[in-house]
């Protein structure tokens, strides 16, 4: 869409020796800034589809591309379940999908839901066009993600590796730091509705963010010998429990105390829906960066 500009330049005429100034109006069309074009990969996924129907619905950017290995040649609007098609169809091609976006010359973003396996290849074939990438692929290795900085640093583009989309984690995993200054003892404890990799990426975010500051926790109770007492992370003493039964939302809390209280800080996930709002910020974000960042709760 275009953009309508005005400016007021005053000119002088001369009628009867009565100097009169007279105000006019010059306008000029110009071209406004071009929304931001999104390739999903990983879109016949629960979060790929969740991802394409916020992207259709936010402002300065749209789906140009949708990569998985299933539903291939289906458009990914109707696999989503959207009124109107999108005419975008499924395509197992990455390379050939940035291939056709890169020709427009737009400023385009890889989000990839895939598999810490093909993370890396992903996020060099984005850059060999061009692209930044957004990253939300639970379980990546650390190594992975030092070879992703170098590669972004070295190449001078973006990429942002996000443990986390949620900004209500985030917020938990924030206030979970600033509250074990003050407390001798902590235990995560979190559930699940079916039984994935335990400890979960939040667990052990959380059990990372609050180690090696100078405290250890449970001294009273530091044994790990007892396996009811749940499993330690690290060497600090911080304790996950992990429940698995059907029917219970996503959830992780974390219990500080000492004595005569208890502070308890807990978030629950009840749809991916919670994911979107930290997607559409990190598409905005990714796109001015010149190398890699950890951590969506950087830009919060």
């Amino acid at each position: 869409m275009a953009a309508l500009s005005c400016k007021f330049r005053p000119r002088t005429f001369i009628h009867c020796k009565i100097f009169t100034k007279i105000p006019s109006i010059s306008c000029s069309f110009q071209p406004s800034q071009s929304s931001i074009k999104v390739i999903i990969n990983g879109a016949a996924k629960e979060i790929g589809r969740a991802a394409v129907l916020a992207v259709t619905k936010a402002r300065g950017m749209e789906v140009a591309g949708a990569i998985d290995s299933y539903l291939i040649g289906e458009d990914i609007g109707k696999v989503c379940n959207m009124e109107e098609a999108l005419e975008i169809p499924i395509i197992n091609d990455l390379t050939m999908v940035l291939g056709s976006i890169s020709q427009s010359k737009a400023t385009a973003v890889v989000v990839d839901f895939t598999d810490p396996s093909t993370v890396y290849d992903n996020v060099k074939q984005a850059t060999a066009f061009g692209m930044n990438s957004v990253v939300y692929v639970p379980r990546i290795k650390m190594e992975t993600v030092s070879t992703l900085s170098a590669f972004c640093e070295k190449a001078s583009m973006g990429c942002l590796v996000a443990p986390t989309l949620s900004i209500g984690s985030i917020l938990l995993q924030q206030a979970a730091i600033s509250a074990s200054f003050h407390y001798n003892n902590v235990e995560i404890v979190e559930s699940r509705a079916t039984a994935v990799d335990f400890p979960s990426q939040d667990a052990m975010q959380i059990a990372n963010n609050i180690s090696n500051l100078g405290q250890i926790y449970n001294r009273d109770d530091i044994s790990t010998d007892i396996r009811a007492r749940g499993q330690v992370l690290g060497e600090d003493g911080v304790r996950v429990h992990s429940m698995v039964l059907p029917g219970l939302p996503s959830s992780t809390a974390v219990y500080f105390s000492r004595p005569g209280e208890v502070y308890t800080l807990k978030h629950d996930v009840t749809d991916v829906q919670c994911l979107m709002p930290g997607l559409i910020l990190a598409i905005r974000k990714v796109v001015r960066l010149k190398n890699l960042v950890y951590g969506l709760e950087k830009f919060l």
